[in-house]
Order: C-alpha cells, then structure tokens, then sequence
C-alpha cells in the first residue's frame, strides 16, 4: 500500500481506551475544562513544529452517517439476514421499505445529524478548531449527514468535497450502489467532486463483495492524498461504517464501534 507509514497519538481522546464503547461526549475529548480545545490545538501545533523532516500531524473528524433505510431493513430482517450471501441484500426493497440504491436517510438520521450538529456548535464556545478542508462519500446518507451536521458551523465559502474512496464497502449489497455523478450534482449542487470523478458507478459489482483489504487500500489512498496535497490541519470525512473501520486499520487506532450519526477523531 505504498512506503508511508501512519500512526495514532494516543492520549487526548476517550476512543484511545479499549474499554470505552459509548458516543462520548465532546467528541471524545478527555479535557473537560473550558480552555480544552485551545490547549489541544496548541499541542498539535507543537507536535508538528517539532516533528522531524518528513513527519506531519493532523486532526480527522471521522464522521459516520445517520441512520438509513439500509439500516432499518437490517434491523427488521437482522444483519445476519441481510449478510451479502442472502436474499434481501440483493434487493432494492421489500414492498415497504426502500434500501437501493443509495438509500437516503430516515427521520432518525435527520435527527443524529442534528445532534452532531448541536455538538459542533457547543463545542464551539470551547474553542474547537473547525474543519479547513471536508470530504464526504458520494452516497446519500453520507453528503446529507454532512449537510446536516456542519449547517450554520462553517463558513458558505468552505465546500466539502465528493470523494470516491471514502464510500462504503461495495459489491453485491444495493444500498452501496451510487447513483450517477450527474444525479449527485443536481441533488447536491454546492458539493464539488474530486477530479477525475466519473459518471458511472464503475467500482459496485452485483456478484463480488469488496475484501477488507480492499477497503484498507482505499483508506491508505484517501489518507495519501490528504497528507500529499493538504496543507490543512484540521480534516473532516463523512462516510460509513467499514471505511471508517479501514481508516483507522491503516493508521493503527484500537478497534471502535462508531453507531450512525457518531462522530470521532
């Protein structure tokens, strides 16, 4: 997967702890005094004005999705029945719920989305640093929970941009199918796409389900592109449960269960 090599500072965050299994509150942050985030933003400017040539620092907001019909559908009929060798996966519904492709978000997710967003701006009063650059998956659930959860946080002139490999683990399941690049545009004009972007979902395969490998490779692309043309600090990525997994398989972070909607660094 490449010569660079990623880790994780372990200490400022609750999710470092492998007995922590809760959505913690400001975003995991173990610092609860009113100075808390300005102390941790001075001490990733250390860290990074100290670091030896060829090393950098950077904080990522990983954000998951809310809730989507995809997720109601594995709670009706289980997630075991919904596996990528069974029957209601292949679907794109059942006659009452619709899960493909690229489902949209419940009421829930609206609702987590908003309680992300409540987050932010709390912690905003404490001096969080904000994201200064924002990707999201082209699916759905991930650009809407994004548009939810930084409404009225960022500046208008600050665009997350659609990037294709952070979406979700792919293949046989159609609520991980994308729609078109155009249908994504008109939906969401204010949402710039990566270059090289196509028109086509060219990567879903309706009989081949992406390894974990797979995803990991994915994960170390998106990190390398961040650490290669990003100056910025401070990144967000809104996107699903398994890249996020991948994510943190590549920088070497202890496993974590993010629910729909949670939000972590």
């Amino acid at each position: 997967m490449g010569t660079r090599r990623y880790t994780t500072v372990c200490g400022f965050f609750l999710q470092d702890d492998p007995e922590s299994n809760e959505l913690p509150p400001r975003f995991g942050l173990k610092d609860d005094n009113d100075d808390r985030w300005v102390k941790f933003k001075g001490e990733i400017e250390q860290l990074n004005a100290s670091a030896p040539s060829g090393t950098q620092y950077k904080v990522v907001f990983l954000g998951r999705h809310g809730e989507g019909y995809h997720n109601v559908a594995m709670k009706k009929y289980t997630v075991e029945a919904c596996r990528i060798t069974t029957f209601w996966s292949k679907l794109d519904g059942d006659g009452e719920l619709v899960w493909g492709p690229d489902p949209d978000l419940t009421n829930l997710g609206v609702e987590q989305a908003k309680d992300a967003n409540c987050t932010w701006k709390t912690e905003l009063e404490y001096g969080i640093p904000l994201p200064e650059k924002l990707y999201s998956s082209p699916m759905r659930r991930a650009i809407k929970t994004n548009q939810v959860t930084f409404e009225g946080v960022l500046r208008p002139s600050l665009k997350t941009t659609i990037v294709e490999n952070t979406r979700e683990r792919n293949g046989v399941s159609t609520c991980d199918k994308r729609r078109k690049k155009s249908e994504i545009a008109s939906d969401f004009p204010d949402y710039p796409f990566e270059e090289g972007f196509i028109e086509e979902d060219e990567i879903w395969d309706p009989d081949v389900r992406e390894t974990f490998e797979e995803v990991d490779v994915r994960a170390k692309k998106v990190l390398d592109m961040i650490f290669d043309k990003d100056e910025e600090q401070f990144i967000s990525i809104t996107s699903h449960y398994r890249f996020i997994d991948a994510f943190r398989r590549v920088c070497g972070h202890l496993p974590w269960d993010l629910p729909t909607g949670g939000e972590y660094l």
